[in-house]
């Protein structure tokens, strides 16, 4: 149990799907000490996605490198502090700035003895969401496929979370306005992962199909490609085979500005990256693409309204990053969004 008043702090540096995926424990934490207050820390350069997040008191960057240069002064010390993933500098701080510290076991045995709670990882494949709730489990929270059984610190809500001010929303809507021709539905495009995670990427060909097969039944439809720099490169083909009906967002504008333009789509079609979990949070109706490597099953939004997962044939077969995204046939990606845009014309 926890105190309600409790000053608690989260360290949670890495990616931003990774960031987003902790939303739900955030929000969790934030409930169980309604007096208290809940500071996270996060990337200096992936914090922009938990901006404006109501449960959120205070919000700061840090690294692994500054990290170790903080702490050192017995001030602002917080009742409890839980950590994300295996930083040793960062488990580090928390122990010289905290009474307690949770963290997954660490590959440093004597900094496991310092924990306070030391969490076990789970010994099977779970959902991201489930594994960052998993952290909550000393302070009262049980999280077991999907059935919570809280003791004290409530979870049911799992859905992601991203919040678009009422500033970001105009601008993007004045930004479509002037430059994406007139027509609906709006579809963004997110073709690209990023560098390291390429295995992850569907053809360009494929998504030429897919706009192919989508204005012939829907000739008003219009695209929007998301992403950054190198997903603006991949998108040549299609603003030269589409002139009319695909605009070109990659490259253009910072994080929260791209989210803002996403959260005015109508559909969202994408691959395993962070603006599909962006995506998620916003509760866009969207098909979402994952390789073998990293199944669906333990990575598409929980909760989502209108969300369609397409996993790669070899999932729960291969692992292996050599599996072809190819080979997710573009007539089922088709048919994930036929379905949500029906969805949509009867709501």
């Amino acid at each position: 149990m926890i105190r309600p008043d409790a000053d608690v702090l989260v360290i949670i540096v890495a990616r931003i799907g990774d960031t987003l995926l902790a939303t739900p424990a955030l929000r969790a934490l934030k409930a169980a000490i309604p007096q208290g207050r809940l500071t996270v820390l996060a990337h200096p350069k992936r914090l922009e996605v938990l901006q404006h997040l109501p449960f959120i008191d205070v919000l700061e960057g840090i690294t692994k490198t500054s990290a170790q240069a903080r702490g050192w002064i017995g001030k602002n010390r917080y009742d409890l502090a839980l950590v994300y993933g295996h930083d040793a500098a960062l488990v580090r701080y928390a122990l010289r700035a905290s009474d307690g510290v949770i963290a997954f076991r660490q590959r440093d045995g004597a900094l496991n003895r310092r924990l306070a709670h030391l969490v076990e990882e789970p010994s099977e494949p779970q959902h991201a969401v489930l594994h960052r709730l998993s952290l909550l489990a000393p302070l009262g929270l049980a999280a077991e496929n999907l059935r919570l059984a809280p003791l004290g610190l409530a979870a049911e809500n799992l859905r992601l979370a991203y919040c678009v001010t009422g500033e970001e929303r105009a601008w993007a809507r004045q930004w479509l306005a002037a430059q994406v021709p007139p027509g609906r539905p709006l579809i963004g495009l997110q073709m690209a992962s990023f560098p390291t995670k390429a295995h992850r990427d569907w053809p360009v060909s494929s998504f030429q199909e897919l706009i192919a097969r989508i204005v012939a039944t829907h000739a008003q439809a219009r695209f929007l490609l998301l992403g950054d720099k190198a997903a603006a490169e991949k998108a040549a083909p299609l603003l030269a085979a589409y002139p009319h009906q695909v605009a070109l967002a990659a490259g253009r504008f910072s994080l929260r500005q791209s989210a803002a333009i996403m959260a005015e789509l109508d559909l969202y079609i994408g691959v395993d990256t962070g603006p599909t979990h962006i995506a998620g949070a916003l509760g866009i109706p969207m098909v979402a693409l994952y390789h073998s490597a990293y199944p669906g099953r333990n990575l598409a939004p929980l909760q989502h309204p209108a969300c369609i997962m397409i996993e790669h044939p070899l999932t729960g077969i291969s692992a292996a990053t050599t599996a072809s995204m190819a080979d997710i046939p573009v007539a089922a990606v088709r048919q994930a969004a036929m379905d949500l845009l029906a969805r949509g014309t009867q709501s």
